[in-house]
């Protein structure tokens, strides 16, 4: 049987507006906290929140921001990231996410590359002074005709702008589902980040397609400690919720394993979401045991595989019967596979789902393209309502991402399992050739985290003079366990591996290099792993 599938079209897909069916939601459940900032104490109802969406998408048009203008927003989480996120849809403008941790070389490249008119900005957030960095580049951006920081009399001064409702109407009348409304930067490995482009129809569906699967109802609440600059926050997160009658929950501005437990306990969270690092830290805190969780009935874990030991104890630990993994990026608005509420553990913890609602997935031959049998290894691909409209300004990259069948090429190594479960196995580009032998870190990975003192593994290919590569794992140790040495590694996996996948190097760190979503940087390890074993 060959490695292709396609999701059930039951449902039918949402054919409006994020404006639109916002709309629709606020009018249908008007007295439903639609969201609550813990940190800053907001909460509004629908029916406030989406006056108040209508009072900054209407600012936005006194500012003189056009339909398929521009506006980047540049903080961590917070309400007015969402108000923006809403406003900029209604009058149709392109929201353009900025990571919160970008410097200023980074935000620079940004709002040229997307011509952003407009930026709302916070002042600071942990290390960086946002409003110095905004001056030094505001010479460098020649469109950035004006910028809102936020918690200033700036956020007062757009609000004043508010032209008349019927300016905004007018505007929504313009809009079209297919139009690109959210450009969100990808890190490529090499070279500048991509602007993955993004319409109403890509985020929309896919928010409400992730919360159909997990039987998100209107009333419940979500608690979003993920970042809104990425769609594991925004359209997962924030789209999710609203498309039904859901609670957005807002912990704190980044993520803190200590807040995102309060705001559970506290708001009575019905759901949380995380990356499974986030996860690790809030099991591992201290005050774990005596939190009363028992609002949990599910979540999503995504961004990497989750470790088996970790699913148990959101299942036993944080009651989450119905937690399910997703698996996306954000050339896929971003999710195309998801576990069901009801997958065993064998599925949540070795599989990532099968293919979402009204999408196709198949696993192709790296090098000819063929479909592979299922059971053997290729790169995933998918297509549907849910692929990019493209790079913003870049044809060509998009041309090499998207093929002229419309298939996304992910990069990804995945296996199709006879029952149309997926298994990411590793990056095409992370793969380790070791004297010929195909090795996929994943499986090391997830060998070492059964060793008792191992909190966190993970494993590079280094070069090496015989078999080209070698292998090196990078460890976290559990609080107060004896050290481990790349001895004791190997004849812990001596007869459970084979022979060429025990680590030859080991090294313990503190931290893993993350990007701000949550994935280790393996680029990264493998240059200072080179540095560190003195393989140069």
């Amino acid at each position: 049987m060959h490695s292709y599938d396609a999701g059930p079209t039951d449902t039918p897909i949402l054919e409006e507006t994020i404006g639109a069916n916002f709309e629709r939601t606020a009018a249908t459940h008007p007295g439903i906290e639609a969201l609550v900032d813990v940190a800053q104490g907001l909460r509004y109802t629908y029916a406030e929140l989406n006056d108040e969406i209508d009072v900054v998408a209407r600012g936005l048009i006194g500012m003189g921001i056009d339909k398929g203008d521009r506006v980047g927003i540049w903080s961590p989480n917070c309400a007015q990231w969402t108000i923006v996120q809403y406003a900029t849809a209604k009058i149709g403008a392109i929201l353009v996410n900025i990571n919160p941790a970008y410097r200023a070389h980074e935000l620079a490249y940004v709002l040229n590359q997307a011509q952003v008119r407009l930026l709302v900005s916070a002042t600071a957030f942990k290390t960086s002074d946002y409003v110095s960095m905004v001056a030094q580049v505001r010479p460098q951006a020649p469109e950035l005709a004006d910028v809102v920081f936020l918690g200033t009399g700036d956020w007062d001064r757009l609000r004043e702008r508010a032209v008349g409702p019927e300016a905004l109407a007018a505007r929504a009348a313009t809009l079209a589902n297919t139009d690109p409304i959210n450009i969100q930067y990808t890190s490529g490995t090499t070279g500048f980040p991509k602007g993955a482009t993004l319409s109403h129809r890509n985020i929309l569906n896919n928010g409400f397609f992730v919360t159909e699967g997990i039987k998100l109802m209107p009333g419940e609440r979500l608690c979003i400690p993920v970042p809104f600059y990425h769609c594991f926050g925004m359209v997962m997160g924030n789209l999710g919720c609203t498309t039904h009658g859901v609670t957005m929950v807002i912990p704190a501005p980044g993520f803190d394993p200590e807040a995102t437990l309060d705001a559970i306990e506290t708001e009575r969270c019905t759901g949380v979401y995380g990356v499974p690092t986030m996860f690790i830290a809030m099991q591992n805190h201290p005050s774990f045991a005596g939190r009363d969780l028992s609002s949990l009935r599910t979540g999503i874990m995504a961004g990497s595989v989750c470790p088996v030991e970790v699913m148990k104890r959101c299942v036993n630990d944080m009651h989450m019967s119905e937690v399910a993994i997703c698996y996306g990026m954000t050339e896929t608005s971003p999710v195309s596979c998801q576990t069901l509420i009801d997958d065993d553990l064998e599925r949540r913890t070795s599989s990532i789902g099968r293919v979402h609602p009204h999408l196709e997935v198949k696993i192709v031959d790296p090098e000819t393209g063929a479909l592979v049998e299922r059971g053997a290894p290729g790169e995933l691909c998918t297509r549907g309502y849910s692929v990019m409209l493209g790079y913003w300004n870049d044809p060509e990259k998009s041309a090499e991402a998207v093929d002229a069948d419309g298939w996304m090429h992910t990069g990804d190594l995945a296996v199709m399992r006879e029952d149309g479960y997926c298994n990411v196995v590793g990056r095409i580009k992370d793969m380790v050739i070791r004297g010929g032998e195909n090795v996929y870190p994943r499986e090391i990975e997830e060998f070492l985290y059964t060793h008792p003192d191992v909190e966190d593994a993970q494993v590079v290919g280094v070069p090496d003079e015989r078999y080209g590569e070698e292998i090196c794992a990078w460890i976290r140790l559990k609080p107060g366990s004896a050290p481990l040495d790349a001895a004791a590694v190997r004849a812990y996996a001596s007869g459970k591996l084979a022979h060429y996948k025990i680590p030859r190097y080991v090294v313990v760190v503190e931290e893993f290099p993350m990007t701000v979503t949550g994935k280790v940087r393996k680029v990264e390890m493998r240059a200072e792993s080179v540095r560190i074993l003195g393989l140069g």
